[in-house]
C-alpha cells in the first residue's frame, strides 16, 4: 500500500521560511517523480512544484519561482519543499503526490497517490 505523509506546516510571519517534508512508503521511491500542490480556502487545488526521479529536473509555478526549492533524498524516501520569503497568499494546505512515471509533471491527473496535507499559514 502506497502512503505519503506530509509534515512541517505551521504558522509563520510574512518573510519567514519553512521546510515541508513528505515521507513515502510502499513504493520504490526512486522510480517516480514527485510533486507538491496546494489548496487555499475557497480556491481549487493548484500545482506548486515537481521533481523527477533523480532530483535533477524540477518545475515551479511562476508565483513561487525564486522563493521555493523542491528536492528529494531517495535514501530516505522523502521529498522536500523549502519555502522562503513566505507571503500571505502562500497560505494553503500543501499536498505531496507521486507521479505515475519517472519525470516531473504539473497536472493532478498525472499523479496517482496523494498525502493528507499539511497546513501552512502565513500571517502577521
Amino acid at each position: 500500500q502506497v502512503k505519503l505523509v506530509e509534515s512541517g506546516g505551521e504558522l509563520v510571519q510574512p518573510g519567514g521560511s519553512l521546510r515541508l517534508s513528505c515521507a513515502a512508503s510502499g513504493v520504490v521511491f526512486s522510480r517516480y517523480g514527485m510533486g507538491w500542490f496546494r489548496q487555499a480556502p475557497g480556491k481549487e487545488r493548484e500545482f506548486v512544484s515537481a521533481i523527477d526521479w533523480s532530483g535533477s529536473d524540477t518545475l515551479y509555478t511562476d508565483s513561487v519561482k525564486g522563493r521555493f526549492t523542491i528536492s528529494r533524498d531517495n535514501n530516505k524516501n522523502t521529498v522536500y519543499l523549502d519555502m522562503n520569503n513566505l507571503k500571505p497568499e502562500d497560505t494553503a494546505v500543501y499536498y505531496c503526490a507521486k507521479n505515475r512515471g519517472p519525470g516531473p509533471a504539473t497536472h493532478g491527473q498525472d499523479f496517482s497517490y496523494w498525502g493528507q496535507g499539511t497546513q501552512v499559514t502565513v500571517s502577521s
